[in-house]
């Protein structure tokens, strides 16, 4: 009988996939060793895998530049990465390595485009998209890099009061302006429309009345999104067309305008049965913006897209040791991991957000069904359901070798917002510290290299954050 964890994968997914194979009854993640990773610095431990950042920007490109040739399409495509899903330094390197953007959404991104062109990772001839909300600190850093030279930098107008800083402090004989278009959430969510943008019945009135005729603007670009990302729904592609209309309409009366910013949203893998046609999307959404250009007579725009979790997610992942085995009735086992998932994956907690589980070892053991649980006191703090099945099944352990023959797991694309919204470096849920963090890469010949990012936090760091030191 087939009973063995591996049995189970290979009966439930097609495996190996790309990312993921066991040899010798260990998993190995974007061909990288795990247990070798766990022996060398231990759990709990994040881990970064670089390469797979650089991979997934240029699969992008690839998909719109073959989707752009299928249908002569005119206009460019222009990559930028969504830096509120990871601003770290390793991962902003990594993404300005491939000819990439880059979309700010507050004022404390802007101190860390000034340190990337300091630094000679980006200059003034690359996009900066600036959305959000615009607070005087964030209208005054924009105005700061316009004036100094950034003419590829575009404010997108997120309310119709944020134009009048721009005209008050521009010294620039000519600048860039983009729109949001408000779009409309779904069906089944609380609010009719996004508070995000201007609706898209008054941004003809706006822009006649206050960018027409000021020559020191051009508006360059509309953008817009939607909450449920890039989906092959009714919902999307009318959500598409509506932003198009808007964009036909007013290339008809301003003839600058040459950009459509369709955000983020193309979906990344949070399950071995995870299947979505990211090509047919992409040149779907291609031609639909060539076809509705084309019947209403106007050039099609130059496309840029804002990538966030797609560019870092699947580089990502979260290793744990299974500490204790918990039998708290006649059907529910608890495995105990060596950490919190509050702490470390919070969007399981937050938004139940379900990531690729798998044991990292022990894959020849019998298979059971099990609950994960944290260390803190929260009722909350546990993990027991797939994205493909309402269950978590690991392999089997015998009380005697929790400790002798250690099980560890792992949670894999787990590479966006987690390290934000877990606040890194900050108080953690019960002061559970937030785990080591390890970078992993690849020289010249394609050898690994690691080097540890972050320690674990220490209860010093903490304390001295609360206000004892």
């Amino acid at each position: 009988m087939k009973n063995k964890y591996i049995d189970l994968i290979k009966q439930t997914f097609e495996f190996p996939q790309d990312g993921f194979d066991v040899i010798d009854n260990d998993l190995y993640f974007h061909d990288i060793p795990l247990m070798d990773i766990i022996e060398q610095y231990g759990t709990p431990l994040k881990i970064s895998y670089l390469p797979k950042i650089s991979q997934q920007i240029q699969r992008a490109k690839i998909m719109f530049k073959v989707g752009m040739a299928k249908a002569d399409y005119k206009g460019t495509y222009n990559y930028c990465f969504c830096t509120k899903s990871s601003h770290f330094s390793f991962v902003m390197e990594e993404v300005l390595k491939n000819d990439a953007h880059m979309e700010t959404s507050s004022a404390y991104d802007m101190p860390i485009v000034e340190e990337l062109h300091n630094r000679g990772l980006l200059n003034k001839d690359n996009f900066i998209i600036c959305n959000g909300y615009k607070r005087p600190m964030y209208q005054e850093y924009i105005t700061k890099f316009v004036n100094d030279g950034f003419h590829n930098l575009i404010p997108v107008l997120d309310s119709k009061n944020e134009l009048q800083y721009y005209k008050d402090h521009f010294t620039v004989k000519k600048a860039k302006i983009g729109i949001r278009v408000a779009s409309e959430e779904e069906p089944n969510f609380e609010f009719y429309s996004s508070r995000l943008g201007i609706p898209h019945a008054e941004i003809m009135d706006y822009y006649m009345k206050n960018l027409k005729d000021d020559k020191r603007f051009e508006l360059k670009m509309l953008h817009f999104f939607i909450n449920s990302g890039i989906r092959d729904t009714v919902y999307y592609w009318s959500e598409l067309s509506k932003v198009l209309s808007v964009y036909c309409e007013m290339k008809k009366v301003c003839p600058e305008l040459d950009s459509l910013n369709i955000g983020g949203g193309l979906p990344i893998k949070n399950s071995l049965a995870f299947e979505f046609d990211y090509e047919y999307m992409i040149e779907e959404i291609v031609q639909q913006i060539k076809n509705y250009c084309a019947q209403q007579g106007v050039d099609e725009p130059n496309i840029f897209t804002e990538f966030g979790s797609y560019t870092v997610g699947e580089s990502g992942a979260t290793l744990y040791s299974i500490i204790d085995k918990k039998q708290q009735n006649d059907t529910e086992t608890w495995y105990m991991i060596d950490s919190s998932f509050i702490t470390t994956l919070p969007d399981t907690w937050g938004i139940n957000q379900r990531f690729i589980m798998l044991a990292v070892n022990n894959w020849d053991k019998e298979y059971k069904r099990v609950n994960l649980g944290g260390l803190t006191c929260d009722s909350q703090d546990y993990y027991n359901s797939e994205a493909h099945i309402s269950q978590v099944f690991l392999p089997k352990i015998e009380d005697e070798e929790v400790a002798s023959n250690p099980q560890y797991i792992g949670f894999f694309h787990t590479g966006a917002y987690q390290e934000a919204l877990g606040g890194y470096g900050g108080i953690q849920h019960c002061l559970i510290p937030a785990p080591k963090h390890v970078i992993i890469t690849r020289d010249e010949n394609e050898e690994l290299v690691t080097y540890i990012f972050g320690k674990e936090q220490s209860y010093k760091s903490m304390l001295k954050t609360l206000g004892y030191y």
